[in-house]
Formats: structure tokens, C-alpha cells, sequence
């Protein structure tokens, strides 16, 4: 069957690659590849969250505020294993959250700005209840 299956990468353009791919690298912890970009794999983040490994895909109304306080007409989510742990290490960096953070039946999130304005929103999902 022709069927979409998932995401299959996300570009994006920005100021200073250099700077921003050490940025990512140093802050996020991203290990980036000799070609420039960074390669997750499905399987690694089913192995620490089972069935909450996901993609999600939402188109946001123009005026939506979910992205303040970027301007920018997208985000990045990156899902993590540790929350906390995470935006520790971004504080460390100097990187400061900007949004309270919340906690939903499906997650926790947490909200930075990465160098180009953009909103970095960090997920630790819950792993949803078996069913019966």
C-alpha cells in the first residue's frame, strides 16, 4: 500500500550553520555526522519508551501563541529520555528555559530558544497505559 510512513527529516536554514550546529551539539548534546546533519533512530527511542515513540505532525493556526516567544513560524520538539537532566545541562551552557515548564498524561516538556530565534521544545513522554 502507497502510504506515508513518518517523518523523514526536518531542514531548516539558518544564520551560521557552523555556529548552529555547535550550538545543537553543545547545548542538546547532538551528535553531529561527518555530512553535516544528525541521523535518530525509530528503534533507540522505542527502546526507552516502547509504544509513546512517536512522531507528531500539527499544523498551528498563524496566530497561535503556542511558539512565543519565537517569531518563527515553526519549532523544533526534540524528544528526550531525562527532562530534568537535559535542560540541567542547557543551563549549564548558559541557555535559560522560557516558558514554564508542564506536565500532560502524554509528557513532559520543557522550552528553549535556539541561536536563530527558533522555539526548542524538549518532550519526555509517558509511556501510554497498556490496553486492555
Amino acid at each position: 500500500m502507497a502510504k506515508v510512513l513518518g517523518l523523514g527529516g526536518f531542514f531548516f536554514k539558518c544564520a551560521d550553520i557552523d555556529a548552529t550546529k555547535a550550538w545543537y551539539a553543545r547545548v542538546l548534546g547532538l551528535d553531529i555526522g561527518d555530512h553535516g546533519s544528525v541521523m535518530f533512530s525509530q528503534s533507540g527511542a522505542a527502546d526507552v519508551f516502547g509504544r509513546g515513540a512517536m512522531t507528531i505532525w500539527s499544523p498551528f493556526k498563524p496566530d497561535d501563541p503556542y511558539f512565543a516567544p519565537s517569531s518563527e513560524n515553526h519549532m523544533i520538539n526534540f524528544m528526550v529520555d531525562d527532562l530534568e537532566g537535559v535542560l540541567a545541562k542547557c543551563a549549564e551552557q548558559g541557555v535559560d528555559e522560557v516558558k514554564p515548564r508542564e506536565e500532560h498524561p502524554y509528557g513532559h516538556f520543557g522550552w528553549i530558544m535556539d541561536p536563530d530565534g527558533r522555539l526548542i521544545e524538549l518532550w519526555q513522554p509517558v509511556e501510554p497505559p497498556a490496553s486492555n
